[in-house]
């Protein structure tokens, strides 16, 4: 699924138009889903493949400690226990270092994993669009459930932060089915 997105930004009193930067489209559901390992904020590799077997909640995110994506976390974060019963585990991904994800982790005290991916390699290969504003660069709001074998199930551009993991977990119930 290609998308394309743009976003505006004031410069010197003119508007500018500054294209999102993506490597691939984005992952459609029945695609499998890329394998990768990446460093949590324990300082730990964390592959996919760990997780076969289980539902996996593969979320990309813009910035630690901003206020939507703190939302999204606690959110995730409160649900925990739900996501457990059904088998899944919530993968959260951003340009960010490990040490932000520790920092974030430790002030919000969030138990799931947060992996590291500065130089972008699963993001593009989820085809995550990365955002450009000035010399900052972040990861788009996108998630991607991914099934005990595998494969895309379903996927979200995210636009309602609060009641996003709750229609993440009616999705995972919905496909047990």
């Amino acid at each position: 699924m290609l998308r394309t997105k743009l976003f505006a930004a004031a410069l010197c009193g003119s508007l500018a138009l500054a294209p999102v930067a993506f490597a691939a489209d984005t992952l459609a559901p029945g695609a499998s889903a890329p394998n990768f390992t990446l460093p949590s904020q324990e300082e730990k590799p964390v592959s996919l493949k760990d997780y076969k077997g289980k539902w996996v909640v593969l979320y990309f995110y813009p910035k630690d400690m901003t206020t939507g994506c703190t939302i999204e976390a606690h959110n995730f974060q409160r649900d925990t226990a739900k996501y457990d019963a059904l088998n899944a585990v919530v993968l959260g991904v951003s340009l960010d270092t490990v040490e932000s994800h520790k920092t974030f982790c430790s002030r919000d005290s969030l138990t799931f994993k947060l992996l590291a991916d500065p130089d972008h390699k699963v993001i593009d290969a989820y085809g995550v669009p990365v955002n450009t504003r000035g010399n900052m660069s972040f990861a788009s709001r996108d998630t991607f459930l991914i099934s005990p074998q595998g494969k895309v199930v379903k996927f979200w551009e995210v636009k309602d932060i609060q009641a996003h993991s709750e229609e993440i977990l009616a999705a995972i119930e919905a496909a047990k089915k």
